[in-house]
């Protein structure tokens, strides 16, 4: 287990994919030797329990507010390496102007963002990322294209915003994804530690509990369901368009 996780029992929901989301941070950082130098900005949601669970200096941000209070942090402690931790309704909801101007404006940071389509701390009302069809306690219908539109694609989003140095979205559901996702987490602090621009990371990730099913099943509606809508990949990276080593 790397040292940055705190040893103890986690209060998330059996199948939840932030634990393993916490891990690869606290991987990435270790084998960067970049933890004691390192700020989390936490959010709003059950992604505001990173602190608990992540031995890192952390600030907590109002609700979506954490790429904003993350600029301040980054902009005062430019020798820091800064990443905020958001869900999707924080980050593509109540928190999109932040992100959006964060990005644009390339601060220096690390965005990760854990999208299962859903607000999972608050009851789980349809979030903007919620798919076609998925029945959530604010559309117990399921979400409908006509009224609510289609859920929306924040890595492709973000990646067409010009302070942006990579951009990518990985999933939690598999072991081959998961390896692939450390790399690219690691991408995006690399990119903040060479003064690239802003580094964002999508990762897609179950909740089975306001999926009302069991874990196995929630893996598997990330294969079936979520990765053919928010197709995995790297969407914009710098320093491959720059050969940048």
């Amino acid at each position: 287990m790397p040292e940055l996780l705190v040893d103890r029992a986690t209060h998330y929901c059996p199948g939840c994919h932030h634990g393993v989301a916490h891990r690869l941070v606290a991987e990435v950082l270790t084998e960067m030797g970049v933890a004691e130098d390192t700020i989390c900005v936490s959010s709003i949601g059950c992604s505001v329990f990173i602190y608990n669970y992540l031995a890192v200096d952390t600030v907590e941000a109002p609700h979506g507010r954490a790429p904003a209070v993350a600029t301040g942090v980054k902009r005062a402690r430019k020798d820091k390496i800064v990443f905020a931790y958001q869900g999707d309704g924080d980050l593509a909801s109540i928190g999109l102007a932040e992100i959006m101007h964060a990005a644009n404006r390339g601060e220096r940071m690390t965005i990760v963002f854990v999208n299962n389509t859903v607000y999972g701390m608050t009851g789980g009302q349809m979030a903007p990322t919620t798919l076609v069809g998925q029945k959530t306690t604010t559309c117990p219908s399921g979400r409908c294209r006509d009224t609510e539109g289609l859920p929306m694609k924040m890595a492709e989003i973000i990646a067409g915003l010009g302070g942006v140095a990579y951009s990518a979205r990985v999933s939690l559901d598999s072991v081959k994804h998961i390896r692939a996702a450390k790399k690219a987490l690691r991408k995006a602090f690399d990119v903040q530690q060479n003064d690239l621009g802003f580094g964002f990371v999508e990762m897609l990730s179950a909740c089975p509990t306001n999926w009302r099913m069991d874990a196995v099943k929630a893996n598997k509606r990330i294969a079936e369901e979520m990765i053919p809508y928010f197709p995995l990949g790297v969407y914009k990276d710098v320093t491959e368009a720059e050969g940048v080593c």
